[in-house]
């Protein structure tokens, strides 16, 4: 088994300098030798079978589990050399076959109402003390807008909710649904700051219970509703919708349902936005780890799969901005967040929750820093003249918001959220 984990390592790895240590000490280099060593080390002789069986899910089960540890460098580092190598080759034929495999079923795989509860009740009700560990003070968990580079975390998030209102065009009065409200960051900004009446709709009870206690804290419940409630359950209409962060869990099988829910929840002259993780490359299929311990169901859609159903339902894509690096930031702060409060985190839980999380973090932030991954921002509408013909509303719209935002870090919602 050890030669064929070295004939798949010297397949892909070509450049940077890796070497593998094994449970009876011996020890294999792959690389050019450039760069810093990273020295990757299996606990048990069973580890590199299962390496080699099926190496998407095992590396990241063997790295939680402890029997697979660094002895230099870290496991994004090992990860970051991997994949910036695999980027340059086609992936051997049995990763292929099982690449194409999940790809298949990720069309035919139905996220029903129970499901899609149950998938999100796996990542969004664990103790709300872990997000308090590494997200900003508003709990946005979802991309930031880095308008600047010397941005933190908290204004680039604040950033995100100014960009994202800007293109909504909300005015004073209007309704506003915010289909996945999460902690009911952007519902409140879009009450607050715009002067809507938001309903904000989840799956997640953790969610719902923190997001209701922020509206009552902020004096925001007569305007701002959270409700446990699937999408394709609400009822409108609504003068604008918009979704962060949410689509992801939709699954392929109901794209068509979701954009034919926002045509019909939408007033004539709605205007929706819909923020999303994007593949630059087509469809495809999701991570087997990412989907066995981070989210179940979960599903990133290419531009092409979005628009076929936008199209489907009638609706006019009005602005399409694709988002480049900003996720690789964002994960990068959190990373760095998690790590620094890496004991607090595993007194909630355990060193094996840790990894997991170390992992998740650390592979999520390469997949835009080195695949291409990228977040999509579609906005759409009921009617082609919908929205102003030219961009420059949203610069215009984001100064006016700017000014609101100013000495306003949201202190109180932060006091909220404790």
């Amino acid at each position: 088994m050890r030669k064929l984990l070295a004939a798949l390592a010297a397949r892909i790895v070509k450049r940077g300098n890796i070497e593998i240590a094994y449970a009876d000490g011996a020890r294999e280099r792959f690389g050019d030798g450039q760069g810093p060593l990273v020295a990757i080390r299996f606990l048990d002789r069973r580890a590199p079978f299962e390496l080699v069986r099926n190496p998407e899910l095992a590396l990241g089960e063997l790295y939680m589990d402890g029997r697979l540890v660094m002895d230099s460098g870290t496991i994004l580092d090992f990860l970051r050399t991997v994949m910036s190598n695999a980027v340059r080759g086609a992936p051997p034929l049995p990763m292929r076959a099982m690449w194409m495999a999940r790809q298949a079923s990720a069309k035919i795989w139905r996220n029903e109402r129970a499901r899609a509860r149950a998938n999100v009740a796996h990542h969004y009700d664990l103790d709300r003390r872990l997000y308090d560990l590494f997200l900003d003070r508003d709990r946005q968990y979802s991309c930031a807008y880095f308008e600047r580079p010397d941005m933190g975390l908290d204004e680039a998030q604040l950033a995100k909710k100014r960009h994202v209102a800007a293109k909504l065009l909300v005015e004073p009065g209007q309704t506003a649904l915010d289909i996945g409200s999460g902690w009911g960051g952007m519902a409140l900004y879009l009450a607050r700051h715009c002067g809507a009446d938001v309903t904000g709709v989840t799956l997640s009870t953790e969610q719902l219970a923190l997001a209701e206690g922020r509206a009552d804290s902020a004096g925001l419940s007569e305007r701002v509703r959270f409700r446990l409630e699937d999408y394709r359950d609400t009822r409108g209409p609504f003068d604008r919708i918009v979704s962060v962060g949410m689509f992801e869990h939709v699954g392929p099988a109901h794209y068509d349902t979701f954009f034919a829910r926002i045509a019909e929840l939408l007033t004539e002259d709605g205007v929706a936005l819909l923020h999303t993780i994007g593949r630059p490359d087509g469809p495809g299929a999701t991570n087997a780890w990412i989907s066995k311990y981070i989210f179940p169901g979960g599903y990133i859609p290419a531009l092409s799969e979005i628009v076929a159903s936008v199209e489907k339902a009638g609706l006019f894509v009005t602005d399409v901005e694709v988002l480049r690096m900003h996720y690789a930031e964002t994960l990068k702060a959190w990373r760095e967040r998690f790590l620094a409060r890496r004991d607090e985190a595993k007194a909630l839980y355990d060193e094996r929750f840790c990894r997991m999380w170390e992992f998740y973090l650390s592979i999520s932030e390469l997949t835009f820093r080195v695949e291409g991954e990228c977040v999509f921002q579609i906005q759409l509408a009921r009617r082609h003249d919908g929205v102003p013909i030219t961009r420059g509303y949203i610069a215009e719209r984001e100064e006016a918001l700017r000014k609101v935002d100013a000495g306003d870090l949201n202190d109180e919602w932060r006091a909220a959220a404790q």
